[in-house]
């Protein structure tokens, strides 16, 4: 099975994920199909939270890619935030 989620990297006490399409039996920092973006847990406010290829999302999803819990927790707090800061 395919599945998106996050792939840790960064340093210690530094945390930065990339969030990657992999197959499931593949280890969490091992080899990855595509990267669609990244999560820093531990943005400044000038910086950038997250970011996210929401067109590769989209096609993944249609393909029968599962997506992690923690990912969709982050895409469902990204989406309620644009919104937010578009007006």
């Amino acid at each position: 099975m395919v599945v998106i989620r996050l792939s840790r990297g960064g340093s210690k006490s530094r945390p930065f994920f990339n969030i990657v399409v992999a197959d499931k039996r593949v280890r969490r920092d091992g080899r990855f199909i595509e990267r669609l973006g990244f999560y820093n847990p531990i943005a400044k406010d000038g910086e950038e939270k997250t970011r996210m290829a929401e067109d590769r999302l989209t096609y993944w999803r249609g393909v029968g890619a599962q997506v992690s819990p923690t990912v969709e927790r982050i895409l469902k707090q990204s989406a309620a935030k644009a919104p937010a800061a578009a007006a």
